[in-house]
């Protein structure tokens, strides 16, 4: 896919998913969880053209299936609610049908078509959706489009993560100005494809919707899908897009000039959400980048770093400040890809460790200093050929068993 220089694209500061044209949003608090925001719903005042992806984990929860159907209709969406609390995965029959019956409370509600509506859900595993809760909650959704509201749509997808996730661009399309914007919750149980994320991503691009289909499935594979927290995936993942068309350009098309600025747009909002979530890490204090050149291919790339960057011993080693290169190098041997193990170049941040696979004297107050830093990159040179990728994560800390070990509770 061809890509563009990000001088066309630009950082919306203070922007979220509702700066784009045509698009509100609310959140209340329902009961699903304790004293918390935990019902949410974005609306496009016009059905838009939907493209998503999905975890690849074999238990896909109901919520899924329903949205699948719902965007094989006519690849439009015009809602989306959300729930956390309760991920209605493994449940079965009834689960099934109380993602419908969700579904067919919002069609009421807001008297939209209950195939332009989409469900998701996000929370423990196995447990019932409380119907009456989730009734109540819809019930009570007033959505508008101020700051407020996007808050309030952002706090209520909420579980473990211990901030919101947002993003906004903009850029210049066809003579018209085009904004796009996106929140995300993700916090454990991140190890792709995909993890126990949701992304919602609004424009008001107007986009064709299996041009916006590829090109999201594309970038998936190099944002959402190079980051990981524990090596664990979930039954709930989703990415989706919606593009409602209040730009009102002429629709943008894989064939269209300013295509390559779209797909732009697209792949900075997605690597930003990816990011944001990798960095949220569940008692993560650091965000790792792991980039890796000289490999074959891209996705030879990209597998090594997501191999690095997964690997406990290098999580534990970056929380501990410790500059272990030997880890870095033992995580890259793990990997399926061949490599010339007699050159390879290993740097943290800017300090050279190895160099054509032999070790450098370098200086470990240096390294401290470096690895006590809040964002840590790791670069690795294969001299293999002409190919690059990147992977994100988070170190490992001792908060993460405390946050999981109870998380029911």
């Amino acid at each position: 896919m061809q890509a563009v220089s990000t001088i066309h694209v630009k950082e919306v500061k203070g922007g979220n998913f509702l700066t784009p044209k045509g698009f509100l949003a609310a959140g209340v608090e329902a009961g699903v969880k304790n004293d918390k925001k935990d019902v949410g719903i974005i609306i496009s005042e016009v059905p838009a053209n939907c493209a998503a992806v999905y975890t690849t984990n074999q238990f896909q929860a109901a919520p899924i299936k329903v949205s699948k159907e719902s965007i094989a209709k006519e690849g439009l969406i015009q809602a989306v609610i959300v729930n956390s609390g309760c991920a209605n995965a493994c449940t079965g029959e009834q689960g099934l049908q109380d993602a419908y019956e969700t579904r067919s409370l919002v069609a009421q509600k807001f008297n939209i078509k209950e195939h332009l509506i989409a469900v998701a859900s996000t929370g423990v595993i196995g447990v019932n959706l409380p119907m009456e809760k989730i009734a109540d909650g819809i019930k009570q959704l007033n959505p508008g489009n101020e700051q407020e509201n996007a808050v309030a749509f952002q706090t209520a997808i909420l579980t473990t993560d211990t901030m919101m996730k947002t993003s906004c661009f903009t850029a210049e399309i066809n003579g018209h100005t085009v904004t796009m914007g996106g929140t995300a919750k993700g916090s454990g149980m991140i190890h792709p494809n995909m993890a126990t994320m949701l992304a919602f991503i609004t424009t008001d691009a107007n986009v064709d919707q299996s041009g916006l289909q590829a090109a999201l499935s594309e970038i998936t594979e190099t944002s959402f899908n190079q980051i990981t927290v524990d090596g664990d995936t979930s039954t709930n993942d989703t990415v989706f897009v919606l593009a409602n068309g209040k730009a009102d350009h002429e629709s943008l098309t894989p064939e269209h000039d300013d295509w390559p600025v779209f797909v732009e747009l697209l792949a900075m909002t997605c690597e930003s959400l990816a990011k944001q979530i990798a960095r949220d890490g569940e008692g993560a204090t650091k965000l790792i980048e792991v980039e890796v050149k000289g490999a074959v291919n891209d996705l030879d790339a990209r597998m090594i770093a997501k191999q690095i960057v997964g690997s406990s011993l290098v999580k534990t080693a970056v929380y501990g400040a410790d500059a272990n290169w030997g880890r870095i190098i033992s995580a890259l041997g793990q990997t399926k890809t061949a490599v010339n193990t007699e050159n390879v170049d290993i740097s943290i941040g800017s300090i050279e460790m190895l160099k054509g696979s032999v070790p450098l004297t370098f200086s470990e107050e240096a390294a401290l200093e470096y690895l006590q830093k809040d964002f840590i990159q790791i670069f690795v040179d294969l001299h293999n050929g002409d190919s690059s990728g990147k992977a994100w994560g988070c170190d490992l800390s001792y908060d993460y068993i405390k946050i999981n070990a109870s998380y029911r509770s």
